[in-house]
């Protein structure tokens, strides 16, 4: 599907994130470190825990009202709490305060409102207006724009956040409430329910919507594909997740200086924290360029094959990059990391909104993102772990996580084919 076909809708959503994401990846690489270095590893670690249970719970309600209340309407209040959320995180690192405390809170709150309130709304609507043939090409694009910002944000980052924190703080808040303005004015309501019917807010009480929107989700735990889909997803997420975790403090703390490059008298030096700087590049360069390419060579296997194949090069990835401080071994475990990435890119947002009824896309969505909420929730654990045990345990017993989701994998797979039997032999009755 060519980007000039793309409904109107989703090609403002590219422009627009595509801003936020690059002013997000400037900062937020570099935020497990400050934490570190503010509270220590174990009370940032703890922290952190916190702030991604909190995550959880909204990420859901997100889910809820996107369906019921609107994709265009969640993803402009979204919008308006980042804005608030970044004035907070410029108060906090100001000429005239510097509060870790309050870094923490701004910084928590635009996980909420860029991720958990944003994102369910944000992928409901690819499923509202993308025929299901090409909604895997269409969220790879999305991908490959993320990581471009990935890439460059880092680089750009190293500059601006450590030297014009405050500035740069104040311009992410004025592109915030362009994109409000332009999310209002030009973005149009896909939701098939809002569409159908206008929702009397004023004459119901809360409490209903509590109770239809729980009611809603006990329906989907008996979807017991989708509930293994999710578990093995915060299971690997045990990985993925630590590049901007343990991967972090790791190669800042344990790779020493090592020499890279010598061109005459000039000869190139580089430490642990250009290290991190580097493979969190390598990463979104290798997204940038293969994602389309690795999203269409997906499509020709076995899901069963693609998402197992991924859990199994996550596990391989970490386990080699926690076992060497060498800088060649640990861009090339950088590469299987992302390999492992890109493998799944394109079909896991495919393969939800095939699970997914069309009234409950957004709750599906805001549900299957809990594999990396909840994985979130639960991957800080890393950091005092490294404390305990040390690093080369700590990347062995992740990788091992891995294999464990590796193995619900093959599980749920084996659970969908008996379904769709069933589901034939029905037909044919």
């Amino acid at each position: 599907m060519r980007l000039r076909d793309w409904d109107l809708n989703l090609k403002i959503r590219l422009f627009g994130e595509g801003m936020t994401n690059l002013l997000f990846w400037m900062f937020y690489p570099f935020m497990t470190i400050y934490f570190s270095d503010a509270f220590g590893k174990e009370t940032a670690g703890a922290l952190l825990i916190v702030t991604q249970i909190i995550s959880v719970v909204i990420g859901l309600v997100g889910g809820y009202c996107a369906d019921h209340f609107g994709r265009k309407k969640m993803m402009v209040l979204s919008s308006i709490g980042e804005a608030i959320s970044f004035v907070i995180f410029a108060l906090a690192n100001s000429p005239w305060l510097t509060s870790p405390v309050l870094t923490l809170i701004s910084f928590t709150l635009l996980g909420l409102f860029s991720q958990q309130l944003y994102w369910p709304a944000s992928n409901a609507m690819v499923a509202d207006v993308v025929p299901e043939k090409h909604r895997s090409s269409v969220f790879a694009t999305f991908y490959t724009s993320f990581n471009i910002s990935v890439v460059v944000g880092p680089l750009l980052g190293g500059i601006f956040f450590f030297n014009y924190r405050f500035p740069f703080l104040l311009v992410c808040f004025v592109v915030s409430v362009l994109l409000v303005i332009i999310f209002q004015k030009y973005i149009r309501e896909t939701a098939p329910v809002v569409q159908n019917k206008k929702i009397k807010v004023k004459e119901d009480k809360w409490y209903r919507y509590v109770a239809e929107q729980l009611h809603d989700y006990r329906i989907m735990t008996t979807d017991k594909i989708f509930l293994i889909f999710i578990l093995a997803g915060v299971l690997v997420a045990q990985t993925f997740t630590q590049l901007e975790l343990a991967m972090a403090v790791y190669t800042t703390e344990e790779v020493p200086v090592q020499h890279v490059l010598s061109l005459g008298h000039l000869h190139f030096d580089i430490g642990g924290r250009q290290v991190f700087s580097g493979i969190v590049a390598e990463n979104g360069l290798l997204v940038v360029l293969f994602t389309v390419l690795m999203t269409i060579w997906m499509t020709r296997y076995r899901e069963k094959s693609v998402f197992m194949g991924s859990a199994f090069l996550y596990g391989i990835s970490v386990i080699v990059f926690g076992l060497t401080t060498n800088i060649w071994i640990l861009f090339i475990s950088i590469i299987l990391f992302t390999i492992a990435e890109l493998m799944v890119v394109g079909i896991q947002d495919s393969f939800v909104s095939k699970l997914a009824p069309e009234h409950m896309r957004g709750q599906y969505f805001a549900a299957s993102s809990l594999r990396f909420s909840l994985g979130r929730t639960i991957a800080p654990i890393a950091i005092p772990l490294t404390v305990w045990v040390g690093y080369s345990w700590t990347f062995i017993i992740l990788g091992g996580i891995a294999f464990v989701g590796m193995g619900l994998y093959n599980l749920m797979f084996k659970l969908l084919a008996k379904k769709e039997q069933s589901q034939l032999k029905i037909a044919k009755l």
